[in-house]
């Protein structure tokens, strides 16, 4: 058998296998670990910092959310809201009951803001030092329906709320310098000792009770010539959408027939529900430095890279010489800057989740990590990696064996 001749056809170079490839592209940073681990932590850094701002925001609005529901979505506050003069307006004394008559009303308590009374640990500390405490008179089954109970001791029941006895909110007790209730304490509140029966926890849904020293309407009346209207109502509907948006939308005109712009209304749950959405916008700020120590990290591997370039030209001038092609060269520097960038991310993204672990762990929060904290953060680092060793990367490809081999 015969065989045409004719002009033969150049050799075609061998491709690199990623297998080849990534051996390739981890051997300039094996040789130059000190330089390599410094350039990928400013990358790490700026990773976890966008990690456990993602992460931390996500996890405290998921806290908040669940803690919004384990309390209920079914509370409304009517508030006395200002007259015409500028002074607080007064709620009708009939307000609470007239409230409770409502279709969908479940249970109603009230507070009455004291404005004459003032509290303190004993009487020989200044009256100006207030710390922000507030005196109210109130009904005896509050807690249960503003969403709070007692941490310690006992809350105020028909004996007691006729008697000079006082429990306090959580902030009114830490202000207070009480931790503890203890047989016979006892707090100067208008003029007169009041014995403290006990200390409520943290009201989420009603944080004005936090920093109350509540004391029964009928020892406000007595002691301290509390006038019997209520400031502060808490009305707790059927558990569904269509009940509180009903009572809702009546609850004004209930409260206050002859003025219903004098009663503010407010749903509390609405309100953290839009703080948890807005929770955030706080983390923009970080997210920014996030990013700024990314682009200082960019420049810090394109650097890296360049100098990659000028100390291994006699390796370039060598794999030349033996048959590489300008786009093996040009892809093996190319993903050695990607592999720093993304080892940098991964271990960004790890400790970003861990600080988001252990910092929602402590608050007590659910741990929750969004896809595209840890996605991001890795998509990224790949981003970084090949823009920064794009131009070393031809800059290495352009280098002509004789150039390049020009310093052996």
């Amino acid at each position: 058998m015969t065989t045409t001749t004719g002009q033969s056809a150049a050799p075609s170079g061998s491709r690199l296998r990623p297998g080849d490839l990534a051996g390739l592209a981890s051997v300039g940073l094996r040789t130059r670990k000190l330089r390599a681990a410094l350039s990928a932590l400013g990358i790490a850094i700026g990773v976890a910092a966008i990690v456990a701002v993602l992460g931390l925001a996500r996890s405290s609005q998921a806290g908040l959310l669940a803690e919004i529901s384990q309390l209920g979505t079914n509370l409304l506050t009517v508030t006395n809201g200002q007259s015409l003069t500028g002074g607080p307006a007064e709620l009708p004394l009939a307000a609470p009951g007239m409230i409770g008559q409502l279709p969908g009303v479940t249970a109603v308590q009230y507070t009455g803001a004291v404005a004459s009374a003032s509290a303190y640990r004993s009487p020989y500390i200044p009256s100006v030092n207030t710390n922000a405490l507030t005196v109210a008179a109130s009904s005896l089954g509050l807690p249960a329906v503003a969403g709070t109970s007692v941490a310690e001791g006992s809350y105020l029941n028909t004996a007691t709320a006729t008697e000079p006895v006082a429990v306090l909110g959580a902030a009114a007790a830490q202000r207070l310098g009480v931790d503890r209730v203890w047989p016979g304490m006892r707090i100067w509140a208008g003029g007169m000792w009041f014995y403290v029966a006990g200390i409520l926890n943290p009201a989420v849904l009603a944080p004005q009770i936090d920093s109350s020293v509540l004391i029964g309407v009928p020892a406000a009346r007595h002691y301290l010539g509390f006038d019997g209207h209520p400031s502060d109502i808490y009305v707790r509907t059927r558990n569904t959408p269509a009940a509180v948006n009903t009572v809702d939308g009546v609850l004004g005109a209930q409260a206050d027939p002859e003025d219903p712009s004098q009663a503010s209304v407010s749903q509390p749950s609405s309100a953290l529900t839009a703080q948890a959405d807005a929770a955030g916008a706080f983390g923009a700020l970080f997210l920014g430095l996030g990013a700024i120590v990314l682009l200082v990290a960019a420049v810090g591997v394109a650097n890296i890279m360049v100098i990659s370039v000028l100390e291994r030209r006699q390796e370039i001038g060598l794999r030349r010489a033996l048959g590489a092609t300008r786009g093996q060269i040009r892809i093996q520097f190319l993903s050695e800057a990607i592999m720093l960038a993304l080892a940098g991310g991964a271990v960004g993204v790890i400790l970003g989740a861990l600080s988001t672990a252990v910092y929602a762990h402590i608050k007590g929060w659910a741990i929750v990590i969004p896809p595209e904290a840890w996605a991001g953060g890795l998509a990224v680092a790949l981003l970084i990696g090949a823009l920064a060793g794009l131009l070393p990367a031809i800059r290495a490809a352009r280098l002509s064996p004789t150039q390049a081999l020009w310093t052996l």
